[in-house]
């Protein structure tokens, strides 16, 4: 693994307080539960923004428009990362953490005020791609800072403290599927469509200032302060660390479709099982209750046995059952089965999930750390994460095939597996 040059030094912090370490959780959390708060909220609602800002005779094709332009706004995300994560290696994790949830709250902003189609036409979808976009590149560098942030401050619980960013959503998924679940059960149609599928946006929007105002009274890391800075952080990361970004891309794979297939599966549930669509939210809702809970947990423990040993297991549990999960639901389908279906993703998720920052954040110095980390999540995100709901719907409209995502998961689970065995083998990844 790397080693930061001034902690090789041998200058180590003392222990934060568990007092101070709850106010950097919440201070870095509430802009990562922001981000994945609007894009879950985007995808629970697609069908509803389908017709509202993608018209189209065909239902299909208006709602593969609408993933489409989730998917094709990811590819801001790499560029987000470059640019914020570069910043915060020159001018420090605070600075990008309070730019990047103002850029963010613009994007959400954006998306709750946009007339439809039926109001201004072909800038309806113009203006809810340009949303995505900006989204997508304050994104794009939020990651990175916010999980240096908390491993630099408490770089002896990295893993517990880290598991913190991937906490924050699932608090995430259970908000926007409590508003999902709530909204399509008491509002009739006309309702959801006129002003209803506005109020999580609108919520959204509200929680960015909150999350500005205490990211600015937050300290800078010790551990930044005392690195030497990296004159160019993106050059030397692409000249000296292309294998560890490779290493974070892959680790990435199999978390983000699975991610990103329960972000879809209110979509599944109501087009593919008949199911009503609260029935999909209830589903997510338990599994964001889930992963909010389990992950710290997982975190704490990978600090305990190593993260590499954890994700494993977890992915090699995932690989022979995710496709029997689909199955289950298929042959059976009903509330119960597709709670039970979704638990166990959700579960197996968290599981391996929780130890991804901590293992990505040892692979990187602290001069490139941000960019390195950031760079290798987007870039995952955006291939295997943003591309998801869209690579489903379309792989399901052309095949016909409904177990079709659990394929299209169990070969994540074989790259992010290779990926482990390679880093375990080649960088001593532990």
């Amino acid at each position: 693994m790397s080693t930061d040059t001034a902690t090789a030094a041998g200058t180590i912090a003392a222990p934060a307080s568990n007092a101070h370490l709850s106010r950097l959780i919440l201070a870095t959390s509430i802009g990562n539960a922001l981000e994945f708060y609007d894009l879950v909220v985007y995808g629970y609602f697609a069908t509803v923004l389908s017709r509202l800002f993608f018209p189209a005779h065909d239902k299909t094709v208006s709602l593969l428009l609408t993933l489409g332009t989730f998917a094709l706004s990811y590819l801001a995300r790499p560029v987000g990362a470059l640019v914020l994560g570069s910043f915060s290696d020159r001018k420090g994790r605070k600075a990008s953490l309070t730019l990047s949830i103002a850029l963010m709250t613009l994007g959400t902003g954006l998306v709750a005020l946009m007339p439809p189609y039926a109001a201004i036409g072909v800038l309806a979808p113009i203006g809810i791609f340009a949303s995505r976009l900006l989204q997508g590149f304050s994104a794009g560098g939020e990651f990175g800072s916010s999980t240096a942030f908390l491993i630099e401050h408490a770089p002896q619980r990295k893993g517990f403290m880290a598991s913190w960013q991937f906490s924050s959503q699932g608090a995430s998924t259970l908000l926007a599927s409590a508003f999902g679940a709530v909204l399509t059960s008491t509002l009739t149609q006309d309702q959801l469509e006129g002003w209803g599928w506005r109020i999580p946006f609108l919520f959204g929007m509200l929680i960015g200032p909150v999350g500005l105002y205490i990211r600015r009274r937050i300290d800078e890391t010790p551990e930044f302060e005392r690195a030497e800075k990296a004159a160019s952080p993106v050059r030397e990361l692409l000249a000296t660390q292309k294998s560890r970004v490779l290493v974070s891309i892959g680790t990435l794979v199999l978390t983000t479709t699975a991610n990103y297939m329960l972000l879809y599966m209110p979509t599944y549930a109501s087009r593919q099982l008949g199911l009503a669509p609260w029935a999909g939210f209830v589903a997510t809702l338990l599994a964001g209750f889930i992963m909010m809970v389990l992950t710290p947990i997982v975190g704490h423990w990978s600090d305990k046995v190593g993260r590499t040993r954890i994700m494993l297991g977890a992915g090699v549990l995932f690989l022979v059952t995710v496709y029997p999960a689909f199955m289950l639901m298929n042959a059976h389908p009903s509330l119960v089965t597709l709670l039970a279906a979704v638990v166990w993703v959700a579960l197996l998720k968290a599981t391996y999930f929780a130890p991804i920052p901590a293992l990505m954040s040892e692979l990187f110095p602290t001069r490139t750390r941000t960019t390195g980390m950031a760079l290798g999540y987007n870039i995952g995100t955006t291939v295997f994460g943003g591309f998801t709901p869209l690579a489903v719907a379309a792989l399901i409209a052309a095949t016909g095939n409904n177990l079709a995502p659990g394929l299209y998961l169990m070969l994540a689970a074989v790259i992010s597996l290779g990926t482990l065995i390679w880093a375990r083998a080649r960088l001593n990844a532990r």
